[in-house]
């Protein structure tokens, strides 16, 4: 039997692969205070190119306040997008799905206490808006709880 080969839908995620930094706004919330912040994220397509897996780091006045380790892939049964997400906050990592809408990655998770939904919106190759959203009312409303801009460095 020959081993599967990645299919467009798996390359299309090799847009993450690369060194990004931005600036981050981050709401008030049960986590912080909110505010400023810069985001720096290192990706690579590993696994024979089924999957991107990446490195985050949150810095505020200079100093780390989170940091976190993501995989993309594909699910060819679903026809989704798939992510998931450990961080310095110790959760169990919830799977989130998505799909492409043109040139938007929108994936969404649910957890024992709502839902998130994570928005990636490409500008080319070089640039993304990433939002984060949350819902503690099964979906009916959205909170925004982060917004940033991120650009490939080098």
């Amino acid at each position: 039997m020959d081993m599967p080969k990645p299919t467009p839908s798996h390359e299309k995620l090799h847009v993450f692969a690369g060194e990004w930094q931005g600036e981050e706004t981050m709401q008030p919330s049960p986590m912080g205070p909110g505010g400023r912040a810069t985001g720096k994220m290192t990706a690579r397509v590993d696994i024979d190119g089924f999957f991107v897996i990446s490195d985050y780091v949150q810095q505020k006045d200079s100093t780390s306040t989170y940091r976190g380790h993501g995989v993309y892939g594909f699910d060819v049964d679903a026809a989704e997008y798939t992510w998931y997400w450990v961080d310095s906050m110790g959760f169990p990592s919830v799977p989130s799905r998505g799909k492409w809408d043109g040139e938007t990655l929108v994936f969404e998770s649910s957890f024992p206490h709502g839902k998130g939904r994570y928005t990636y919106r490409w500008e080319g190759r070089d640039k993304h808006h990433f939002s984060i959203e949350n819902s503690f009312d099964g979906g009916a409303s959205w909170s925004k709880f982060m917004d940033a801009t991120y650009t490939r460095r080098g």
